[in-house]
């Protein structure tokens, strides 16, 4: 009987049952964990939290620093090799601040959200926000492109990434923009009660 256990766990293994599901979250330094251990970062932190309910799901943190919507979507094929499924795209906010025309940030994150749909992965689309500096009319369509987005090709949609933690000093390093490890928590938090539904 131990014989055909040992085999049938074998067995089972290289079939890899027993193998976490991927979540990849697409993204810049807001994902990568700025200045902080990788282990505060949010998708470690969003990890933590999915297996203390139970899941077995690795979470693959795929944010560059720097990184705009084109970088993003020039990675995407090299993660897609690992099958996630699901894909949390947290790009943008290095398009806003930088002016990056919208019709060019629109077009890479379509790009980018139809090639991990033809993936077979469920798309979370995170929404971002930039300062009210950049003008009242770029500020606003900067807002609405991803509620238009994730209308358009029928993705989940996270309103605003840094909910409850944007402009919040606790929750911040000392550049103001990057969360701490506090802060991660919360958008961990926010992240995970966005897709626990599809785990």
């Amino acid at each position: 009987m131990l014989k055909y256990s040992i085999l049938l766990c074998s067995l089972l293994l290289s079939l890899n049952v027993f193998s976490a599901q991927k979540i990849l979250v697409l993204g810049d330094s807001l994902t990568e964990g700025h200045n902080l251990n990788e282990s505060a970062s949010f998708p470690s932190q969003l990890e933590v939290l999915i297996k203390s309910k139970g899941f077995n799901y690795e979470v693959i943190n795929g944010g560059v620093s720097g990184s705009t919507t084109a970088s993003g979507l020039s990675r995407l094929t090299w993660f897609l090799k690992a099958k996630p499924k699901l894909i949390i795209v947290a790009l943008g906010a290095n398009d806003g601040l930088r002016g990056v025309k919208l019709s060019d940030s629109k077009k890479n994150l379509e790009e980018i959200i139809k090639k991990g749909q033809n993936s077979g992965a469920k798309i979370i689309l995170a929404g971002m926000q930039i300062p009210p500096n950049y003008g009242p009319e770029y500020t606003a369509q900067f807002k609405t492109l991803f509620n238009d987005l994730s209308k358009k090709h029928k993705t989940e949609l996270i309103p605003f990434l840094l909910k409850n933690v944007a402009g919040q000093k606790d929750l911040n390093l000392e550049d103001g923009i990057h969360p701490n490890k506090k802060g991660y928590k919360i958008i961990a938090e926010t992240v995970f009660n966005s897709i626990k539904e599809f785990l």
